[in-house]
């Protein structure tokens, strides 16, 4: 089980706006921020998802899934990271593919990673 993720972006500013509207939806606010330099974002007190200042930003692209409680939460994330200034790269709907429950979106961060928020529960 993953405790935490973290990655360096390329525009601290910029990600760090994006995340802390994005993220809103699935009840994550911004937690932590040691010298300005990395940002911790989580749930009940514990940060699990960060992006860094420092650091080479990554080369590629990241996919990170992050659980949302209910198919609303993932419709608002998408909403609200859209509103950001992510790009669609999967607009909410189920992935019977994966899994008969599996309910998703997906978008681009400002550094061209894959975010998706996802619930497993039956409707």
């Amino acid at each position: 089980m993953v405790d935490h993720v973290g990655f360096a972006v390329s525009d601290y500013a910029t990600s760090k706006a994006f995340y802390a509207k994005a993220l809103a939806p699935l009840g994550f606010t911004l937690l932590l921020e040691p010298a300005g330099e990395a940002a911790g974002f989580g749930t009940e007190g514990k940060p699990s998802f960060w992006i860094e200042a420092q650091g080479r930003p990554v080369r590629g692209r990241l996919h990170i899934a992050l659980a949302a409680d209910s198919r609303d939460a993932v419709d608002a994330f998408h909403a609200a990271a859209l509103e950001a200034g992510a790009t669609d790269n999967g607009a909410p709907g189920l992935r019977p593919i994966y899994h008969p429950n599996y309910y998703g979106a997906y978008v681009l961060d400002p550094d061209g990673h894959n975010i998706e928020a996802v619930c497993h529960r039956p409707t």
